[in-house]
Formats: C-alpha cells, structure tokens, sequence
C-alpha cells in the first residue's frame, strides 16, 4: 500500500517546475508495480507516442518529425494546458482497468492516485514513476483518433507535446477543431492557445531542437544549456575542484546536449566569443 508522502523541490529545465519526488518505500512499490504492468501498457500503446518509451525518446521522436516535414506540407503542433496537474483520477484509471482487471488492482491504482492532488480528484505527480507510464498512456486513446482521421496523414507525440500532418491548411483546421473537442469531452483536457500552423518547409521547434527539412539544429534553449554547463566545468577545473580527466568526462556529458545536431560551427563560435572564466 503507498504511504503517499512526497519530498518537494524545484527544478528549472528550462521552466520551474515543481517535482515531487515519493518516499523510499512508495519507489519500490512503484517499480514492483511496473516492472509487471509497464511491459503490457507498452504492448498496447500507439508507435506514435515516444516519451518514456524503451527503443523510443527525444532523438527517435525529433527523426520521425524531420521525416514528417520532407513528406507533408502542413503541420499543427500543440500541447496540453498543464497536462499533469489537469489528468482526472477516476478518467485515467478507467483507462487503465482496460488493460487491468480485478478489485484488487484497481483499489492499487486508486490509492496510487489518490495520494496526490492539486484538485481534488485530479493531478499526477511530477516527479513519480507511475505518472509518467500513466501520463503517457492516458493520451494512447488521442493518438489512435488521430490516426483513424482521414486528414491526419502523421502523427508525433512526446508526452503532451503533439505534432501532426495534412495535406492542406483547411484539413490541418478542421483536424484542430475536433481535436479541441475531444480532449475537453473525453478525457477534460485544455489546448495551451500557443497553437501553431505552419507550412512544413519554415520548420518546427520540438523537444529542444530546431528541426528543418535539411538539417536538424540547436534550440535557444539547448545553445544557453550547453553553454552553462561548458562554463561551470571549466570554472571547476581552473579552480582546482576536478582535474583534467573529470574535466575531460564532464564535457563528453556537455556534448550529449549537441547529439543529432549540425552545431560544429556553432559551438566553434560560442568557444570564440565565451571563452572559459580566468581565474
């Protein structure tokens, strides 16, 4: 049974957000948990999804949008207004006992939920291993009613970050109005109004990268982390709390924020004008 207590803090990657990170014992009940219902939501979810996926995540995801752009002219991208803290309780257990029968389960899952709110009855924890398998799966109904729209020519969602595919402005408006409807009647979510429209040849940004037709770059955000990062490192070994090798593993870490991406140039320049800190 989940005791439900939480440790609260805060991180900025790239906006504050608010985690919760659960006690000992409830992390261990989590992993039991999904070590057994994680493989099967897995088997029943739509290819389209790639967050918290094996085999899937943010390079897999930022490919098949790249794709996407080369094939089809329009694409509308969206995400949810907060997506976590708007998840309704007794909604994503109803969809979870599809996959789960018996009392015993659902009473498990109840008290999963039940264990946090930011209203009463609705919000998963940021910060929780349930959340994530239960957040991600809660949508897998979304991703298969795009698919079966005749409009709908590609789908790509990571969490609650969505893109898709038309062939025309006109179907990419229509296909915006039913999904406004669908995710408010059926499962009582809101669009963000940072909706957009675009044809795919501008480009799109998504999952921290800039993605265009040709190339895949980085996103301002992505350029100001690895930057910061570089810096801290360096100012550590100039000061003498690591030496070269640490330093030397600390950047293989800073360039992971780099990977898939033409920015060899980029990070030239940025050497040139941000050298490392003197001491």
């Amino acid at each position: 049974m989940p005791y439900g207590r939480f440790r609260e803090f805060f991180i900025f990657d790239p906006k504050k957000r608010l985690i919760h990170a659960a006690c000992f014992e409830d992390r261990v009940f989590h992993h039991a948990l999904m070590n057994i219902a994680g493989p099967v939501l897995e088997r029943a979810m739509s290819p389209i999804s790639f967050a918290c996926r094996p085999g899937k995540g943010v390079h897999k995801a930022v490919a098949q949008v790249q794709k996407n752009l080369r094939r089809y002219p329009w694409y509308v991208k969206i995400d949810i207004e907060g997506y976590f803290a708007s998840i309704d309780h007794l909604l994503v257990c109803s969809s979870l006992l599809r996959r789960f029968k018996g009392r015993s389960i659902e009473q498990q899952l109840l008290r999963i939920l039940g264990a946090y709110e930011v209203r009463p009855g609705t919000g998963l924890p940021i910060g929780s291993l349930t959340s994530q398998y239960f957040a991600n799966y809660f949508l897998d109904g979304f991703d298969r009613f795009l698919a079966h729209k005749n409009e709908v020519k590609a789908v790509v969602r990571y969490m609650d970050d969505i893109v898709w595919w038309c062939n025309t402005r006109k179907d990419a408006v229509l296909i915006l109005q039913n999904v406004y409807e669908y995710l408010q009647d059926k499962l009582s979510l809101t669009v963000k109004q940072n909706v957009q429209i675009q044809r795919s040849v501008q480009g799109i940004s998504y999952c921290g990268f800039r993605i265009l037709q040709g190339t895949i770059r980085l996103s301002r955000r992505r350029k100001r982390s690895y930057q910061n990062r570089r810096q801290y490192w360096e100012h550590l070994y100039l000061t003498g709390v690591i030496d070269s090798c640490q330093l030397q593993q600390s950047y293989a870490a800073v360039h992971a924020v780099t990977a898939g991406t033409m920015s060899r140039e980029w990070r030239r320049q940025n050497l040139h004008r941000h050298p490392s800190p003197v001491v």
